[in-house]
């Protein structure tokens, strides 16, 4: 009964031994693991369908992490949260940016890192926060879809009843209009050839009038060298008639400044004179016109006598 109480007691301490061992060494490759690998939180603003836990996270289509699990936010369910399980060495920066992305048109969904200047700091957890939160941008998909919303938007203001009655009415319009023209299809037709005869008899017109420009042109160059003869032998002539000018009055500068320093003076009372003399002719030339028998002999004019 000893030895078998023996076996007992060697073999049960032996499994909660070797037991001890294998959660040491689960907890041990845990730590190990924990040390490779940091975590991040990303919250997106909009849906993240086909996303799920253990999809990748590339930084910049290299693999550097996983997604360890998602959730809706608590305080606002149009957010998702995503913690992220990232490799220790990928260099998070403060200004890296996360988007949800997709393999091709129909591969799974995946988080798309990029960004990060290299003279950004890192991006670590701080006081209120022990996961750093890494800032999202709009995802290709979620652009699109937007785009395509407000394309819609648009088509249907463009659509509304009011303008398609107005469209339609252009058209109706048009049809008239084209119905016109067609009507007068040989008036237009008559219009078209005499403006393509008005056209060549201008172009005729325009080949005489450029001739006729040529040959005056010509005539004017033939003529310019003697005209510019002449020109120089005037321009000699009143230089040399000014120069004859100012010898002149430099030789009479005295005389001429005695005449307008004395005779000026005395020409001013004969002007008087003269003035007067004028005025007194116009008296006796308006006394002859208004009645020149009684302006000479110093009576009225004789009145003819009628017979009653």
């Amino acid at each position: 009964m000893e030895t078998k109480a023996n076996y007992v007691l060697i073999g049960a301490f032996t499994l909660i031994v070797s037991v001890g061992l294998l959660l040491f060494g689960l907890w041990a490759a845990k730590f190990a693991s924990d040390r490779n690998w940091n975590r991040y939180e990303v919250i997106f603003n909009e849906a993240v369908t086909g996303l799920s836990e253990g999809s990748s996270v590339q930084y910049n289509g290299i693999s550097v992490g996983t997604v360890e699990r998602l959730k809706l936010d608590p305080r606002d369910p149009r957010r998702v949260r995503a913690l992220l399980k990232l490799s220790a060495d990928a260099p998070i920066k403060v200004d890296t940016r996360a988007k949800l992305s997709q393999q091709g048109i129909t591969g799974s969904p995946f988080i798309q890192l990029s960004g990060g200047s290299p003279q950004a700091a890192a991006l670590l957890p701080s006081e209120s926060d022990e996961i750093p939160l890494i800032q999202t941008e709009p995802s290709t998909l979620q652009n699109i879809a937007d785009t395509a919303s407000k394309l819609v938007t648009r088509l249907d203001e463009m659509l509304s009843e009011d303008n398609i009655k107005r469209i339609s009415a252009t058209l109706e319009n048009l049809k008239s209009t084209t119905d016109s023209i067609a009507a007068q299809r040989e008036d237009i037709g008559k219009l078209l050839v005499n403006a393509r005869l008005a056209s060549d008899d201008l172009r005729a017109t325009l080949k005489t009038a450029n001739g006729a420009l040529d040959k005056v042109d010509r005539g004017v160059i033939d003529k310019l060298p003697a005209t510019m003869d002449k020109l120089d032998k005037t321009i000699a002539s009143l230089q040399s008639a000014g120069q004859n000018a100012n010898a002149l009055i430099d030789e009479n500068r005295a005389p001429l400044r005695g005449f307008t320093r004395d005779g000026l003076q005395q020409l001013a009372p004969t002007l008087e004179e003269l003035r007067a003399l004028t005025r007194d002719l116009r008296g006796v030339a308006d006394g002859l016109n208004r009645n020149p028998a009684g302006y000479i002999l110093g009576r009225q004019q004789t009145k003819e006598f009628t017979p009653k």
